[in-house]
């Protein structure tokens, strides 16, 4: 149902480089996944994303729940089939919901119930439904449901938070029943090692074919973050891929690869690209700036996207000033293909053995008060 080979580790750091074959292709690691939470990535057709170099993309398990609904998606023949993309797809369980939605959900130890975002309507996901419904998707990796507590949170809220995530993991386990794809377990625990620990060893237990880390980016500072992740990613399983939920900062990719991290998730591409946002070799754009009104270069000169290679900064800023739908997918497409680039050049110094170099310059050029999400906030699907 999966297969994961590592190509390289480095010399200097706990990074590698991969290969994942899935059933509906390979992806190499360490990779970014853009994410299509709704069966789609905001405003690109899927050959554009495609084309920016993406081999993987995420959706997420309760958004299509509540629409179109999982009987729509599978009668259609799938996700792959719904939503016009041939490669991998990973899908999240949900559970991110639990905490996104707090206002509108009610927890309990069977699952949790939902007043729909949309409509008000009853909702229920737990362990069982949550996988039931991802096998019906027909991802090729899905997400065990789990809990996501919030930060600050104090720890007993952690460990009970903690504990269900393993119970609920043991519960998708013995539902799971498609021999096509790859179940992964959530490790969380908040910022509380020994919570850490003890849900990661049970999880171990139960043998999954990938680990993520979950309940991170959700209100710590990023030094907190990265202790958690520095401590606990060379901990996961050294043979399957090892996934960081929902961070996409240039400067978090690049702490998490170096601790030994393979996949991430964020929307930062598209929503910072829909609010004029860009991602460039030289550091962070803000295209709304009066200083691009007459820039006539390329947004990005190291970047051979069709944004780039076709407009000027100055147009761009143009079109958003004047609310035209271009800039946004413009933004949006050139944002995902400096991703996509950015992890290709981190596997290559990987493979030279030379990406603590490439980390200095990273944090030379990102770790400033410029390197900020656009004010919309972060992600619709980050842990």
């Amino acid at each position: 149902m999966l297969e994961f080979r590592i190509s390289h580790c480095d010399a200097g750091s706990c990074a590698r480089t991969g290969v994942v074959t899935t059933p509906h292709g390979s992806f190499q690691t360490p990779a970014f996944m853009p994410v299509g939470t709704r069966a789609a990535v905001k405003g690109l057709m899927p050959d554009q994303v495609a084309g920016t170099g993406t081999e993987i993309l995420l959706s997420n398990t309760y958004h299509l729940f509540v629409r179109p609904g999982v009987e729509v998606v599978a009668e259609a023949g799938g996700l792959h089939r719904f939503m016009g993309w041939s490669g991998p797809i990973l899908t999240d369980s949900g559970g991110f919901q639990v905490f996104s939605l707090a206002s509108l959900s009610r927890i309990d130890e069977d699952g949790v119930d939902f007043a729909s975002h949309v409509d008000g309507r009853r909702l229920r996901l737990d362990p069982e439904t949550a996988t039931r419904i991802q096998e019906q998707l027909g991802a090729d990796i899905i997400m065990a449901f789990d809990e996501c507590p919030p930060w600050p949170v104090d720890r007993e809220r952690a460990r009970l938070a903690c504990e269900r995530t393993v119970r609920w993991a043991q519960r998708c386990r013995d539902a799971h029943r498609r021999e096509d794809q790859a179940l992964f377990g959530i490790v969380q625990g908040s910022l509380f090692p020994e919570l850490r620990q003890g849900c990661l060893d049970r999880l171990v237990e139960m043998e999954f074919p990938g680990y993520a880390l979950g309940g991170l980016s959700v209100g710590e500072s990023p030094e907190q973050m990265y202790g958690i992740v520095s401590e606990f990613a060379p901990k996961l399983p050294a043979d399957r891929p090892r996934y960081l939920m929902g961070v996409g900062r240039p400067v978090d990719l690049m702490r998490a690869i170096a601790s030994g991290i393979d996949m991430f998730d964020c929307v930062l591409p598209t929503r910072n690209g829909r609010n004029a946002y860009a991602f460039t070799s030289v550091g962070p754009l803000r295209l709304r700036n009066e200083k691009y009104k007459q820039d006539y270069g390329p947004l990005d000169p190291a970047c051979s996207c069709a944004c780039c290679s076709n407009f000027s900064r100055a147009y761009i800023r143009h079109l958003f000033l004047v609310n035209e739908m271009l800039g946004p997918i413009l933004l949006s497409l050139h944002n995902i293909a400096f991703f996509q680039n950015f992890m290709r050049e981190i596997r290559g110094a990987i493979c030279e053995n030379k990406l603590m170099r490439l980390q200095d310059e990273v944090l030379r050029l990102w770790q400033g008060p410029d390197d900020a999400p656009a004010e919309e906030g972060l992600s619709e699907s980050k842990r």
